[in-house]
């Protein structure tokens, strides 16, 4: 079956097919959470996104070859519950912005800054800081050489809106700043949009609601 990105919790993952990379998306945890593997065709290394809560699940899903390092996209909870089980069992370095990464009990080692490139194989991802939903939340952009970009979001950009500012109007405005310009003002309407939690959507499904968001505040 063709790739849709919908997953629940309980159920089978989905499976992106690409040229040079393969897309596991698996959803776990009691906060329904996208965990996505990303597994590089040429060398086999791996890398996790978001070790967000039943390990055993994610480790079933890495098999034997094991993984290469983990990127926790924020430092709310639902985002790294397996994170310890996880890098004990597989050694993995671990990668978090560097605003966010005092707030994750795990230790981080590799901070990353906005524009930094972490790599999985012959595989390059972008990092993004985005402010505003947590102070060092980081999108991972794969520039596709054979295709459109593909853009993981964490919490920072959902079918619909932005995530969640906490009644904030200063973090809103921020957040909504950054997903503009680092991510709409950047890429184009065919990027495919993984978040942190639910279906997947496009960049140009939701760019013509920005406006709309900015109007209503949240």
């Amino acid at each position: 079956m063709p790739y849709n990105g919908e997953v629940k919790v309980g159920g089978a993952p989905d499976v992106h097919e690409l040229t040079d990379l393969i897309i596991t998306k698996v959803a776990v945890g009691p906060m329904n959470n996208n965990a996505y593997l990303l597994r590089c065709r040429d060398s086999g290394d791996q890398l996790l996104i978001d070790a967000a809560a039943e390990p055993r699940t994610l480790l079933g899903l890495i098999g034997d070859d094991g993984i290469a390092s983990v990127v926790t996209t924020h430092q709310h909870g639902d985002h790294w519950g397996a994170l310890a089980e996880v890098k004990a069992a597989t050694g993995a370095r671990t990668y978090a912005g560097r605003y966010d990464a005092e707030g994750i009990p795990v230790p981080t080692d590799v901070l990353v800054e906005d524009g930094d490139t972490v790599r999985v194989g012959r595989i390059e991802l972008t990092a993004r800081h985005l402010v505003g939903h947590t102070p060092g939340s980081i999108a991972l952009v794969y520039d596709d050489p054979h295709g459109h970009p593909h853009l993981w979001t964490g919490d920072c950009l959902f079918p619909g809106g932005v995530g969640n500012t906490h009644d904030d109007p200063e973090a809103f405005t921020r957040l909504l700043g950054d997903v503009t310009t680092k991510l709409f003002d950047a890429l184009p309407d065919e990027t495919w949009v993984y978040p942190g939690h639910g279906n997947d959507t496009s960049l140009g499904a939701e760019r013509p609601h920005l406006a709309e968001w900015r109007k209503r505040g949240w």
